[in-house]
């Protein structure tokens, strides 16, 4: 029997998945779709949500102006797996539960950092342009074989990372806040500091929450620690990285590579950043592949009948 709790999707693509779509309405009878595919926030969001009990939230913000609008809001389920849009104190004072299932996008986000990694150890932004404009220019590259990789956070996806990279024959540097023995013990990853990561990697990538802890980890005086030949991935949260300390090394060639597909400000205002050769950018594609998408909407709409109040280990950080 279908449920009539009022629900309310705000995210677009949900929304307009025709498989997402009938699941949740074989579950609950009363739903509103943002079938318009409007980028919900503030004033719009309230009303967007007033009345429904349960919603479905994507990257919209939601704060203590909007729980205090929506008196009979009780639950927030995630689509997607990054919190750091939820107030969760907010969500603590207001009594609103959270339905949050984490890993559900490790593969796609995995799959789209390897091919950053491939594709600037290649110079493939680079190579492509020339092609286009008419200039034929055999580029020497490198192979990702062999290479030493530092992963900055080693959750769901850090761990995802590694056998791969380990199939590569890479040398995997780790560092987190938690330690992780076993794994690393199975999978040969060196635990080690950040600044001795950022010292010794040919690739970084990041895969670390956004919160307090974590905003500008990469400042301009740890981006210099890195190798000129270096490159830096981020699929990760926008606000990791100093983007224009970034920018300034990729200009100067202190930094051979850079390949982003989040950023500070989405979308990226700095459009010198975007058009240098060595800088590969994506507009937040890590979670969009077919398979993680409905990974994502079926952890979401679980998420509306299985959830609990935040706590402070609750999501866990990565």
């Amino acid at each position: 029997m279908q449920n009539n709790t009022p629900i309310a999707v705000t995210s677009r693509s949900f929304s307009q998945h025709p498989v997402l779509r009938a699941e949740l309405l074989e579950r609950y009878s009363n739903v509103r779709f943002n079938d318009e595919g409007l980028a919900l926030k503030g004033e719009s969001l309230i009303e967007f949500a007033r009345g429904r009990r349960k919603l479905i939230v994507a990257l919209e913000r939601i704060d203590e102006t909007i729980l205090a609008a929506l008196p009979e809001l009780e639950v927030l389920s995630k689509y997607g797996v990054g919190t750091d849009m939820l107030d969760k104190q907010a969500m603590i004072r207001h009594g609103i539960r959270l339905g949050w299932t984490g890993g559900v996008n490790k593969r796609s986000v995995t799959e789209l950092a390897i091919m950053f990694m491939i594709a600037l150890l290649r110079q493939v932004p680079l190579a492509s342009r020339e092609v286009r404009e008419g200039i034929w220019k055999n580029r020497k590259g490198k192979q990702i074989t062999g290479r030493t990789v530092g992963i900055i956070g080693c959750g769901n996806i850090g761990k995802d990372l590694t056998p791969i990279l380990r199939a590569f024959g890479c040398k995997v540097l780790a560092h987190d806040i938690l330690d992780f023995p076993e794994f690393y013990a199975v999978h040969q990853v060196e635990p080690v500091e950040l600044e001795e990561l950022l010292r010794r990697s040919d690739i970084v990538t990041l895969h670390v929450p956004l919160d307090g802890s974590t905003r500008n980890m990469l400042s301009a005086e740890r981006l210099a620690l890195m190798k000129p030949e270096a490159i830096l991935i981020n699929t990760a949260r926008g606000g990791l990285v100093d983007e224009a300390a970034l920018k300034r090394m990729l200009m100067e060639g202190r930094l051979a590579g850079a390949g982003f597909d989040v950023f500070a400000a989405e979308p990226p205002e700095d459009l010198e950043l975007l058009r240098l050769p060595n800088f590969l950018a994506t507009p937040h594609i890590g979670g969009s592949s077919e398979e993680a998408i409905l990974a994502m909407g079926r952890a979401a709409i679980q998420g509306l009948d299985e959830n609990k109040i935040p706590t402070a280990d609750y999501p866990p950080a990565g």
